[in-house]
């Protein structure tokens, strides 16, 4: 991979990564912790909010299990076999990210639209990241060669953009109690 490859790698996780921090940051200007919400004066209205409460923090949960299992480091060690071509892990990387994915789409009702548009461009970015350093192989690169290319790019990253997501869903699903 020739330097302006890299730089443009880290250029889009740069941005990702700053995208992910506009809108939390946007979302905590918008709603401030220290504004108590008003107490429902409808009792069926307050029995729905207690009652979709569970299913809100469940989603916030199941999301954060998802940023852990899309997060590259950990899906190459799990996907890894010897012997893989590097064409073989990309399409496996890509699949099990759109799959991981598409098992999940349904908590975007649960969650806040920030929350969902910063799983959402996690999932984007990773992969264009797999897709970006897969073209830049040989025909015959091993997937250890792909693991590696990838591995390098979070290894000189400052901050994972997998980390942003987490803190995002955390701080969101923490300020539902």
């Amino acid at each position: 991979m020739d330097f302006s490859n890299r730089t443009f790698l880290f250029i889009l996780l740069g941005a990702g990564g700053l995208f992910i921090l506009y809108t939390m940051v946007k979302d905590m200007i918008r709603k401030p912790k220290d504004a108590t919400p008003a107490p429902a004066a409808d009792p069926a209205k307050a029995a729905v909010d207690k009652a979709v409460l569970p299913l809100q923090l469940q989603a916030y949960e199941r999301l954060v299990l998802l940023v852990e299992r899309i997060n590259l480091q950990n899906l190459i060690s799990r996907i890894f076999q010897p012997g893989l071509s590097a064409v073989d892990m990309h399409v496996g990387l890509v699949q099990t990210i759109k799959a991981e994915f598409e098992h999940n789409i349904a908590q975007q009702i649960y969650v806040s639209p920030t929350a969902w548009e910063a799983v959402k461009t996690l999932k984007e970015q990773s992969i264009t990241l797999v897709n970006q350093v897969a073209s830049q192989l040989p025909p015959d690169a091993t997937a250890m060669d792909l693991n590696k290319q990838i591995l390098e790019i979070f290894l000189q990253a400052e901050t994972s953009p997998s980390e942003l997501t987490s803190q995002i869903l955390n701080a969101e699903a923490k300020r539902l109690f």
